[in-house]
């Protein structure tokens, strides 16, 4: 006990223990006891059974970095640490990440960074499943920064009453309607910088103007479509706080509105006075068309009834040439299946 794992270099007075770029395939078992800031960074640990980090040897340890590694498994239990405050997982390349991975219990962890670490769907999935559980309540900022992401799971941060700094920078994001920021009451920074909205719809503005503690929103470089639909995010950034940077926010669409501020829209550059409601128009066009075809089936059926007479007469003329003509069919058939007649009207001069 006290020792320093071979390839590490430790400071007991500073409770640190650094093992940096050493190609290492495993969480050393001999860290010293006392460690509560540990560097296992730049090695090549490619998953993390239960009890990599045993509770029993590393009371104290409260602020664990593991980034750039391999990791691609985190597996349950890997995490059961008492005093685990700050963890970093950024930059591995996870394909399984375990929901219980902090135990069965809620965990007190606040900071967690995931930069770069969930380019698999069905890591973000159990992500967010394990913070829907309720398992790391205490959370105070999460980190999910240059992960690619088009689209967040409905209901991801709903259990993070604690939760004061999110960052959502660098992904690819098209929209936050499944969002819900409801209940992060103490959300003070919320990064959306570089992702590919296009809009902010109302309800999602309306969860802005909700969160008391919100004053640091980032909207920086986002494709904005300066049509109709954006007049509710141009009205909310006139008015609102919250918005760092705001004057510096432009339209990425259509081509004429291109590089110009958000803040300087009006309803005469987006030509809205009329509001567009697809769905009354076409209930609209489809009763239109129900009352014309309606129309011409009424004349057609009084042009029907003032010529009854006409028809009738025409149909008894159609009746009478198919009859005579039928005849001339049946006259033959008898002469054709009648061999005397057959010969006889064959050697007949007539």
């Amino acid at each position: 006990p006290g020792s320093c794992p071979d390839l590490c270099k430790c400071s007991e007075p500073a409770k640190t223990v650094k093992c940096v770029n050493r190609n290492l395939t495993a969480v050393p078992p001999d860290l010293p006891p006392y460690v509560r800031n540990l560097f296992l960074t730049g090695n090549r640990l490619a998953r993390l059974p239960p009890g990599a980090f045993p509770a029993q040897r590393l009371p104290d340890l409260s602020a664990l970095n593991l980034s750039g590694n391999h990791l691609r498994a985190v597996e349950a239990g890997a995490f059961s640490l008492p005093a685990l405050r700050q963890l970093d997982l950024s930059g591995n390349p996870l394909l399984s990440l375990s929901p219980q991975a902090f135990g069965e219990g809620g965990s007190p962890l606040e900071e967690l960074a995931l930069r770069g670490a969930l380019r698999d769907h069905g890591v973000l999935l159990s992500l967010s499943t394990m913070l829907q559980s309720g398992a790391l309540r205490n959370l105070s900022r999460l980190d999910l920064a240059d992960n690619g992401l088009l689209l967040l799971p409905s209901g991801m941060f709903t259990a993070l009453p604690a939760l004061q700094q999110l960052d959502l920078s660098n992904n690819s994001l098209v929209g936050l309607g499944n969002v819900s920021f409801q209940g992060l009451g103490q959300l003070q920074s919320l990064n959306l910088s570089d992702n590919s909205l296009g809009v902010l719809r109302n309800g999602t503005l309306a969860q802005f103007r909700g969160l008391p503690a919100l004053r640091h929103i980032s909207l920086g470089h986002n494709a904005w479509v300066c049509d109709c639909a954006i007049e509710d995010l141009v009205a909310w950034l006139k008015e609102s706080n919250q918005v760092e940077g705001k004057e510096a926010l432009t339209c990425a669409y259509p081509d004429k509105m291109l590089g110009k501020a958000l803040l300087k829209i009006n309803s005469l550059d987006l030509n809205c006075s009329m509001p567009i409601d697809l769905p009354s128009q076409l209930q609209t066009s489809y009763v239109f068309l129900g009352i014309v075809l309606a129309l011409i089936g009424a004349i057609f059926l009084l042009v029907l009834y003032l010529n009854r007479k006409g028809i009738k007469k025409w149909m008894h003329n159609i009746r009478d040439a198919c009859r005579d003509h039928m005849e001339g069919y049946h006259y033959r058939y008898e002469i054709n299946a009648d061999p005397r007649l057959t010969n006889l009207s064959s050697n007949s001069d007539v």
